[in-house]
């Protein structure tokens, strides 16, 4: 009987933590941080096998790191009460108010109809819709949310006597692909889009004592999605898939009557709605419109301010609350454990001495072009994520690039940034992305047709993200700052 991967790295994990940690002498290298390296070996191992439950395994660092002498128990817990924690999880509030109130759904419908019901055009609607959202929603939520009015439409299209032989097929995989890939998309213009942006960023607090704030990654991260999602757009409707009939019948009005489904806008809405635009402007403008006046605010308070106000403002259901914690048990408390347990890791590199010694003994990377390290470093992490946690890679990957930027005399932004931004593009598997299983999950797209597409997709991203890290980031951050630091 075969063994499963599962199977396997349960008993991996374990063995090579001991074999590390009692059997191997690294010279050079402190007995805690040879503590950390083998501790990191195990929960890596379980994370890229899932061996047991990811946020489970996250909680390991509590367990490893204080028994095996790596750091003390104070230490390794305050990474799981980060303030990154707490921006995430008033973003989550934020977004499952949204959601709670259908709010997502008019606003999808709204961009849709507003950018037309071409066949070319709607698709760009859909993503247009699924990436703003998905901004501020988890990537999940957001293509579980926007995949029904993309049903209804194909349906639409099938139904309509008008429509050619086979040509609801062929829109019916674009759409669903362009659903996907926009939702993976969307996140990585925010901060708190997706979970590897805030690990980026808690890395890069907790190794140089610099905020990255919401603002400074929106100026990198939006143009850098709006330019992706343009080019998947185009690569979609005109090279992947190929639409004989141009326009769409009856597909404007399948979208008006969702519209008028949904009613007038509610005043629960129209009260998130302000709530959300009021914490986004907040996110935007903190360093220098807010920040002068009270200067101990930051992202996280603004996150936390907002959620406080959706559990105080009342709705007009019986007086009730726009939000009671009821709703809140939906939040997706795993991932905020697995960000804590990077955070974990991430200390556990610095406080040990392995950061430094992984550095030292990485300098031969340093007559490597550093154009052509970022093409193999953003590669190997596109490709690694298809099979893994984004999350997880970010988590257990950006503390070992934090060393090896050190080694190699490099800015860490460089590596770091190309890092967190390649693990959200992963276009290829379903199982690659949540996105992707619930699109694959429709029927409407086969494996070899997201394989196809995927593949090209994360070609074109590779040598996206490899451009724009290299010669558009240094203009748009401070890189001086880290430096002096360092």
């Amino acid at each position: 009987m075969s063994l499963s991967k599962k199977t396997i790295g349960l008993f991996l994990g374990p063995l090579l933590f001991f074999f590390i940690f009692y059997f191997i002498k690294f010279e050079g290298l402190s007995d805690a941080g040879r503590a950390i390296l083998a501790g990191t070996f195990w929960i890596a191992t379980w994370w890229i096998t899932e061996a047991i439950p990811i946020s489970v395994t996250s909680l390991l660092p509590i367990v490893l790191f204080p028994l095996s002498g790596g750091l003390t128990l104070s230490e390794t817990t305050q990474s799981y009460g980060h303030p990154f924690i707490f921006l995430f999880f008033g973003g989550f509030i934020i977004a499952i108010a949204i959601e709670k109130w259908n709010l997502h759904r008019r606003i999808a419908l709204q961009i849709i109809r507003t950018v037309g019901t071409n066949v070319s055009t709607i698709i760009l609607g859909f993503m247009i819709a699924t990436a703003f959202l998905s901004m501020w929603i988890s990537n999940t939520a957001c293509a579980v949310m926007i995949l029904p009015v993309g049903l209804a439409i194909i349906k639409q299209l099938k139904d309509n006597p008008n429509t050619i032989e086979k040509e609801n097929e062929v829109f019916a995989k674009a759409l669903m692909l362009a659903i996907a890939y926009s939702a993976s998309i969307g996140g990585m213009a925010t901060l708190i889009g997706t979970p590897p942006n805030l690990v980026f960023a808690g890395i890069i607090k907790e190794s140089y004592g610099i905020e990255i704030t919401f603002f400074q990654w929106f100026i990198f991260g939006f143009p850098f999605a709006s330019i992706l999602l343009a080019i998947t757009w185009v690569f979609l409707t005109k090279f992947a898939f190929k639409f004989e009939q141009k326009t769409f019948p009856g597909g404007k009005e399948e979208i008006n009557r969702q519209i008028e489904e949904l009613g007038k806008m509610s005043y629960e809405e129209k009260l998130i709605l302000f709530v959300f635009m009021l914490t986004a402007f907040a996110w935007i403008t903190r360093s220098f419109l807010i920040t002068p006046y009270f200067p101990a605010i930051d992202d996280s308070i603004i996150a936390m301010l907002s959620c406080f106000a959706l559990f105080v403002i009342p709705s007009k259901k019986k007086a009730t609350p726009l939000l009671n914690w009821q709703d809140a048990l939906h939040l997706p408390w795993g991932v905020l454990l697995l960000f804590g347990g990077g955070m974990a890791i991430a200390i556990g590199f610095e406080k040990s001495g392995l950061a430094v010694w992984i550095g030292q003994h990485l300098t031969v990377l340093q007559t490597v072009p550093l154009i052509l390290l970022l093409l193999l470093l953003i590669t190997a992490v596109n490709f690694l994520t298809e099979i893994t946690s984004n999350l997880a890679t970010t988590a257990m990957l950006l503390p070992i690039l934090v060393s090896i930027a050190v080694g190699i005399n490099v800015n860490p932004y460089y590596l770091l940034t190309a890092a967190t931004i390649a693990a959200s593009c992963a276009f290829m598997l379903p199982v690659a992305t949540p996105p992707n299983a619930v699109v694959f999950g429709s029927g409407y797209v086969k494996i070899e047709d997201m394989m196809k597409a995927g593949f090209m997709l994360n070609l074109i991203s590779i040598v996206i993200i490899t451009l724009l890290v290299y010669f558009i980031l240094p203009l748009l951050w401070d890189f001086d700052v880290i430096l002096l630091v360092k």
